[in-house]
């Protein structure tokens, strides 16, 4: 895993979330208390995006076959697609809502993703920037349990079926991470290249994390009997 940390000039200070209804929750939160932890001591700037500024639900539609409840959470837009600002880090989740996404959502990570620094993906998020093309040619990884589907959105892709996260490499700025907790191993695995270990390894002995720090290290991967890589 690099611990290379960039030069002050080109350290990212502004970030951005991209929802949709059915986002997983973790694979948004889990990732975003970790950059809570990081604003505290860097400059950080946050932009929710959607694409409307109506809240946001976690909750299933009907029609995907789950039960109907009343549990689950929202979130308040702060940006819809197309009033949001200029961005280094995008964050997209994945979560139910990816195996029908409004095309916009794709639209704009395609059309962003030339802006970015940095282009971060959790779970089935992954599918999302298949979709938009920006994976092709490039190694990634994504939710183990909804591999096949998933994958098969980007036949051009470089799947890298037993990775927890796949970080940026041959000068790839696209970091991928697989189901939902493996969002929290990757932006740990970006705060320490970013800023550096120390840092990294402050912020997870705050919040009493134990970090996964192999990236190779992905037992779901045979528990759901993937082909090795």
């Amino acid at each position: 895993m690099s611990s290379v940390r960039v030069s002050s000039l080109s350290v990212p200070s502004k970030f951005g979330v991209l929802v949709f209804p059915t986002f997983q929750a973790l694979d948004a939160f889990g990732p975003l208390d970790i950059l809570n932890d990081l604003s505290w001591d860097h400059e950080c700037e946050l932009s929710v995006i959607a694409t409307t500024l109506d809240p946001v639900s976690t909750a299933p539609d009907p029609s995907m076959g789950k039960k109907s409840s009343k549990f689950a959470q929202s979130i308040v837009p702060t940006h819809t697609l197309e009033n949001a600002p200029p961005l280094d880090v995008l964050l997209v989740p994945g979560g139910l809502g990816t195996r029908n996404p409004d095309p916009a959502i794709v639209d704009f990570i395609r059309d962003r993703y030339p802006s970015l620094k940095y282009l971060l993906s959790v779970c089935t998020g992954a599918g999302l920037l298949a979709r938009a093309g920006v994976l092709d040619n490039q190694k990634a990884t994504t939710n183990k349990k909804a591999w096949y589907e998933t994958t098969q959105l980007g036949p051009k892709v470089q799947w890298m079926s037993h990775a927890r996260w796949v970080e940026g490499v041959d000068g790839s700025n696209i970091w991928t991470a697989s189901g939902v907790t493996a969002g929290i191993d990757l932006i740990f695995a970006w705060v320490q290249h970013v800023f550096g270990e120390e840092i990294a390894k402050n912020i997870a002995t705050g919040i009493e994390y134990e970090r996964h720090t192999d990236w190779t290290d992905d037992p779901f991967a045979d528990i759901y009997s993937l082909p090795p890589p």
